[in-house]
């Protein structure tokens, strides 16, 4: 495959729980009037780039963001839940600072040592991967040589650009931050992937911190 499959790879837009700083996993918080935004940003700068295909998480948070970014272009969409965040379990829907002293080990294992890290009812990192690095598979068989945009979380993001990287799972949580609408843009030719973007956030149009 001379021509690359081009994949580009976004984290959703800002939500009411990020800003709470609670966990989501597989439970869902709105996006906020930000989140909205970074999205609109997103999808202007996106607005000349051809895209064959969306694929996106089927949380709501995922599938807004799609949207937004789709516009009103004639673009196919694809719901999956193999795009959806990690399951977080028994932490879903408490905050951090609450998680961190009702489960120090767990939390130490999540950031410094994923391979080891699980919570009642929780998806482990190499489950998270396994669905969607299956999913990469089936894309690029799929729209071999086209353009493709996946919308999804902080979780998928991280470990799709390790495995294109060839990361080892202990440095997953190294820089770059996944920020909220960030984007990543990978050409996979047969034999190698060339990263171009890695949490690009030159659509933001302001400075956004503690704009909660």
């Amino acid at each position: 495959m001379n021509h690359p499959t081009t994949i580009y790879l976004v984290r959703h837009g800002q939500t009411v729980w990020n800003t709470e700083h609670r966990f989501q996993g597989h439970q869902d918080s709105p996006l906020t009037k930000q989140g909205i935004q970074q999205a609109e940003w997103l999808s202007e700068s996106l607005q000349n780039v051809h895209l064959d295909h969306i694929y996106a998480s089927t949380s709501g948070r995922a599938s807004r963001t799609a949207d937004i970014l789709k516009g009103d272009r004639n673009i196919p969409m694809t719901q999956t839940d193999d795009l959806m965040e990690q399951n977080l379990g028994v932490w879903e829907g408490r905050v951090q600072e609450e998680i961190q002293q009702l489960y120090p080990e767990q939390w130490e294992s999540f950031w410094k040592n994923p391979s080891a890290f699980y919570v009642d009812a929780s998806e482990t990192y190499q489950e998270v991967l396994k669905r969607a690095v299956s999913l990469l598979q089936h894309i690029l068989n799929e729209h071999a040589g086209q353009s493709v945009l996946l919308v999804t979380h902080t979780v998928v993001v991280k470990l799709l650009m390790a495995y294109f990287e060839g990361r080892p799972l202990r440095e997953l949580w190294n820089l770059p931050y996944i920020h909220p609408t960030c984007l990543c843009k990978v050409e996979v030719y047969s034999d190698r992937s060339d990263i171009i973007l890695h949490g690009d956030t030159s659509h933001y149009r302001m400075i956004e911190e503690n704009q909660h």
